[in-house]
């Protein structure tokens, strides 16, 4: 029996729980830093030791951070369902919790990339700095995508949502677009389900359960749920 379609729709609460800074939280990263000097293809132009620097310090964050409970909980799921996970972070936690299946809507910290050609990527364990540059001779770049650039995974991220049986999400307030429109293209037949401590301001949607607890407590509860109520 070929198994349910399950996708995920993961943001910045489930690696907050793992000592990550969010951009949106009070005393978050945006506290300390202004979209506009460190996260726009302006910023780039105008600073990019400065973005650098930024990301360098985001990389160093993630690098000395460890899956949680909600990452290995999502990764359980796999033995049971054909699940894809649709990230909006950029930090590698889904990953090393074991889940196959990633699509980082956002851009991936542990890349970097050609200024040159968006396609052209490389590995990124240390740190990028102003001269660093790829193949064709551009300066490299973190592998993220910035305020005002767009959002190539969006149309696999979508595809991938129209196919969902049970559609989870988890650890973001629906507030980021594009990737907060994704509920709506999940069927409306559906189930889904909603992780968070806070009920985020939506419009009703149909066949949606909320969970109020935070992620590393909510997820590893549903996904015990999930596996008795569907095998």
């Amino acid at each position: 029996m070929s198994k349910k379609k399950l996708v995920v729709l993961s943001g910045a609460g489930i690696s907050a729980e793992s000592g990550l800074s969010t951009f949106r939280d009070t005393g978050g990263l945006w506290a300390q830093y202004r979209i506009e000097d460190v996260a726009t293809p302006e910023a780039w132009r105008r600073n990019q030791k400065l973005v650098l620097d930024f990301y360098n310090q985001r990389r160093r964050e993630v690098m000395n951070a460890q899956p949680n409970a909600a990452h290995k909980a999502l990764a359980e799921l796999e033995d049971h369902f054909d699940v894809t996970v649709i990230t909006q972070n950029i930090d590698d936690l889904h990953e090393r919790g074991g889940s196959k299946k990633i699509l980082h809507l956002h851009g991936e910290i542990m890349k970097s990339r050609s200024s040159a050609d968006y396609q052209l990527l490389y590995e990124c364990r240390g740190e990028i700095h102003v001269g660093d540059k790829c193949e064709l001779g551009s300066q490299l770049r973190p592998h993220v995508v910035w305020f005002g650039e767009a959002v190539p995974m969006m149309d696999a991220a979508i595809e991938e949502t129209g196919q969902s049986e049970i559609f989870v999400v988890v650890g973001t307030s629906l507030q980021v677009y594009p990737a907060a429109g994704l509920l709506n293209y999940s069927p409306a037949g559906a189930k889904k389900f909603l992780v968070d401590p806070n009920k985020p301001d939506i419009m009703p949607v149909r066949n949606l359960e909320m969970i109020l607890e935070k992620a590393s407590v909510g997820v590893p509860q549903l996904v015990r749920r999930l596996i008795n109520d569907f095998k």
